[in-house]
């Protein structure tokens, strides 16, 4: 949740050619990333959710997928709900994402690498009258 502990990853395909890079962007109590071609430009934006209310047990953690502008969705990534054992006494976590089939090949490869980016966060959610955040890398 701070400016200090933002994350980027480069997307190569092939190994030594970057096709893109996802970017976490710093906007108070959101987790959001910027999703930018090989020469730097903003081709998407991802927003996630507000980490400053309690995020309700059995709820999927959904990230949009928004046009560089912000004013379009276009598809969605998904943390799933996997049941209160699960997410308890595992590790382990279900995504999911959604995008459009005419999207250029070298953005679908840098959203696959913004699930990465996503999945190597972990969120922590208190939810006992104080709603806490965590975002710390693994």
């Amino acid at each position: 949740c701070l400016p200090c502990c933002k994350d980027e990853i480069e997307v190569q395909a092939p190994p030594g050619h970057t096709v893109g890079w996802v970017k976490q962007v710093y906007d108070g109590c959101h987790v959001n990333y910027t999703v930018k071609d090989a020469s730097g430009l903003t081709v998407l934006r991802i927003v996630g959710p507000h980490f400053c209310h309690c995020q309700c047990i059995g709820d999927d953690v959904k990230f949009y997928i928004k046009t560089a502008e912000k004013t379009t969705d276009i598809g969605l990534i998904t943390k799933q709900w996997t049941g209160l054992a699960h997410e308890l006494f595992t590790d382990a976590d279900n995504f999911g994402i959604q995008f459009p089939m005419d999207l250029d090949v070298k953005v679908k490869a840098s959203l696959l690498g913004a699930v990465f980016l996503i999945v190597s966060s972990s969120f922590s959610f208190i939810c006992f009258g104080l709603c806490l955040c965590s975002s710390v890398s693994r």
